[in-house]
């Protein structure tokens, strides 16, 4: 190999050159990000809403050791802890060497993905056709949900205050449902709308049946029969709907994508792919210097509002109970804390180049993406990282061999977006976005690349060293 140029060198030195983690990372390091990408994918599979996603890690931890957070409770270095919120948030801790008033290291993610919620009244039958009306929840093109195989999910809190779990479409021998669609010949109108208009919240009607119940004399005998096989299976009325918290997500299962593998295709990459990445660098965490504290937050889809969302206190009451316990106060120990707030950034489309901008995006397999600042038109509502803060996390990838990138989301005045990291910054605590780029994010099928969620993971072990 010859030697360098001294341009080469130069420009070595200088220059800011992204790398491809394909090149870059080792044959054993491939064949790790492998592995981590199969139990992920599970866990995908297991995990499509927030009360699933914080059951199935509340097993997971609990296989791990750690034990229910006991207020008031002094906790030696060492110890495993979790706060489960209400079933739908979450937050794990191993209780650091160091002292409490050194602060607190925070990883932040949320477990809510863009679904489909049923109506408080959602039953209704159209010439003896029986449907589900719908709400959507978060940010959708509502074209993407119809026409694609549905599962239903959640839970139904009956009158007399016992509740039943609902997943109806995930196992093999389920029926499915889906939102139809118009087809072509007759949909010359509806194209010559714009894509915003083409389907509309109201017509999301989640087809379900069109056996007509065994009695001529009733009305309504299709929602009849419907709710007779619901009320068979889970003991619920129409009523118990009311009280219900029941929503469609696809039925799709996590799936490796191109013929290299190197790809996988999922509903809720968004933002279980930071979630799932933290979570194991909890769990591996050992005997760390700072305590952690490692967030899975609901409602960020929709504002982070609500009780389990990062806009309530669940998770600073957390912190001050570890205050209190040390004998320290909670403003010193927030003032000395810093976070990641682990979301998720979009990836640069080749199918859609108009939207970023080359040189501050983000690519597929370029590692986890360092975000100062989200938001939109004019850094709108964000939480934009101190300079030295950013310098900090970059220097602790550095150190731990983390290949990363930088990014935005999307051009200055073509829209961009949002994440937890406010809610942290609002409590005095250093912030900045970490996580993994996505390619059509917030649709039913996303897509990340295996080698950015195992050098996430990778990032979120460094930071919590």
């Amino acid at each position: 190999m010859s030697a360098k140029t001294p341009g080469e060198e130069l420009k070595e030195k200088l220059l800011y050159t992204p790398k491809n983690l394909s090149e870059k990372m080792t044959p054993e390091e491939k064949d790790a990000a492998e592995a981590f990408s199969v139990p992920y994918k599970e866990f995908l599979d297991r995990a499509k809403t927030e009360r699933e996603a914080v059951a199935v890690m509340v097993e997971m931890l609990e296989g791990a050791g750690y034990r229910p957070f006991v207020p008031g409770t002094s906790y030696p270095a060492g110890s495993k802890v979790y706060l489960n919120n209400r079933g739908k948030a979450l937050i794990a801790s191993t209780i650091g060497t160091l002292d409490i008033g050194e602060g607190v290291r925070i990883e932040a993610a949320h477990i809510d993905n863009p679904r489909l919620d049923l109506k408080p009244n959602p039953l209704v039958e159209e010439q003896e056709l029986c449907y589900l009306k719908t709400h959507y929840y978060g940010g959708i093109k509502k074209y993407q949900w119809t026409a694609i195989p549905l599962s239903l999910h959640g839970v139904v809190v009956k009158k007399d205050g016992s509740s039943v779990t609902v997943t109806i479409g995930e196992d093999p021998a389920d029926p499915v449902f889906c939102v139809t669609d118009l087809l072509p010949h007759l949909g010359k109108d509806q194209m010559k709308k714009p894509m915003t208009e083409g389907i509309t919240g109201e017509q999301l009607n989640i087809l379900v049946g069109c056996e007509l119940y065994p009695d001529e004399k009733v009305s309504e005998r299709v929602k009849l029969n419907i709710m007779s096989l619901l009320n068979g299976k889970y003991g619920i009325t129409e009523g118990d709907f009311q009280s219900a918290e029941l929503c469609a997500v696809p039925a799709f299962r996590a799936r490796d994508i191109g013929l290299d593998r190197g790809m996988i295709g999922a509903y809720g990459h968004d933002d279980r792919v930071c979630a799932y990445a933290q979570l194991m660098a909890e769990m591996g965490a050992k005997s760390p210097a700072h305590t952690t504290v490692t967030v899975f937050a609901d409602k960020e889809e929709v504002g982070s509002d609500g009780v389990t969302g990062l806009h309530s206190h669940f998770l600073v009451d957390f912190i001050a109970d570890l205050a209190q316990a040390g004998g320290k106060e909670l403003r010193h120990v927030l003032r000395a804390s810093a976070c990641l707030s682990a979301d998720v950034s979009v990836a640069y489309d080749p199918a859609f180049p108009d939207v970023t901008e080359k040189h501050n995006c983000a690519y597929l397999g370029y590692g986890p993406v360092l975000t100062k600042y989200t938001g939109g038109g004019g850094k709108s509502s964000t939480n934009d990282a101190p300079a030295e803060y950013v310098a900090f996390v970059e220097g602790l990838l550095e150190a731990n061999g983390v290949t990363w990138q930088t990014g935005e989301l999307g051009k200055v005045d073509q829209g961009g977006g949002g994440t937890v990291a406010k809610y942290v910054s609002h409590f005095n605590v250093d912030t900045v976005d970490m996580g993994v780029a996505v390619l059509s994010m917030h649709a039913p099928f996303e897509v990340i690349s295996k080698a950015d969620l195992y050098m996430t993971y990778k990032a979120m072990e460094a930071f919590y060293k």
